[in-house]
């Protein structure tokens, strides 16, 4: 490994990113409470969710793989009904008997992928992310304690991988597309990842993530 390539994994190893804890919001701070600055409409202005958001957690975990760090993500299974194949975080809404984000993020983790909670070391949220189709996202961002043995859930996850959070958090890879949408175009954030897109919420919030800790 040459000097260049030493300065990239140091800069986005999972020490680092622990390092870089102090950007993120507390976990003792109600997350829940705070506007959603970041979310859909910052490519799409004009075109709020409508009606009360409803809240929901993701868990962005970020494991060593040789001193680089790279972040679980799965796709969805094609028969479910909203966001069918799509790369998405492992999460989904926080219930009523979730004490906070963090926990809602952790339990959908283990029941998507098989993610032991005690080898999650919660760093803090990123900033809650609102998308056009009512949700309020919180991003919980960690680090694992090792290598997790993971199994997707099939009735909701078909696959499971990883992809380098030096990747992810490069903002030349931060690309942006439109599609038509409900009778109006819709801009977003995609990511395309060797045979992989990741596009939409995921990638509005990894740019969401990005400009908090490393922007």
């Amino acid at each position: 490994m040459d000097d260049a390539q030493d300065i990239t994994a140091a800069a986005f190893s999972t020490a680092d990113l622990a390092a870089r804890a102090g950007r993120l919001i507390g976990l003792d701070r109600d997350v829940l409470a705070m506007a959603g600055g970041h979310g859909d409409h910052r490519l799409n202005p004009g075109w709020p969710p409508t009606g009360a958001a409803r809240d929901a957690a993701v868990l962005i975990a970020a494991v060593d793989r040789g001193g680089v760090a790279s972040v679980v993500l799965t796709r969805r299974t094609d028969h479910l009904s909203a966001h069918a194949g799509q790369i998405a975080f492992p999460g989904g809404k926080i219930d009523p008997g979730d004490r906070d984000p963090l926990a809602a993020a952790l339990r959908e983790a283990h029941e998507e992928i098989g993610l032991d909670p005690a080898l999650v070391h919660p760093l803090g949220y990123g900033d809650p992310y609102l998308t056009t189709s009512g949700y309020r996202i919180v991003p919980v961002v960690a680090t694992l304690a090792a290598a997790p043995r993971l199994e997707a859930n099939p009735h909701e996850v078909a696959d499971v991988f990883e992809v380098p959070l030096a990747f992810l958090m490069s903002p030349e890879n931060h690309l942006t597309d439109s599609r038509e949408w409900q009778g109006r175009r819709r801009h977003f954030y995609v990511m395309p990842y060797e045979e992989r897109r990741i596009w939409g919420v995921t990638a509005g919030i990894v740019r969401a993530l990005f400009e908090r800790i490393y922007g």
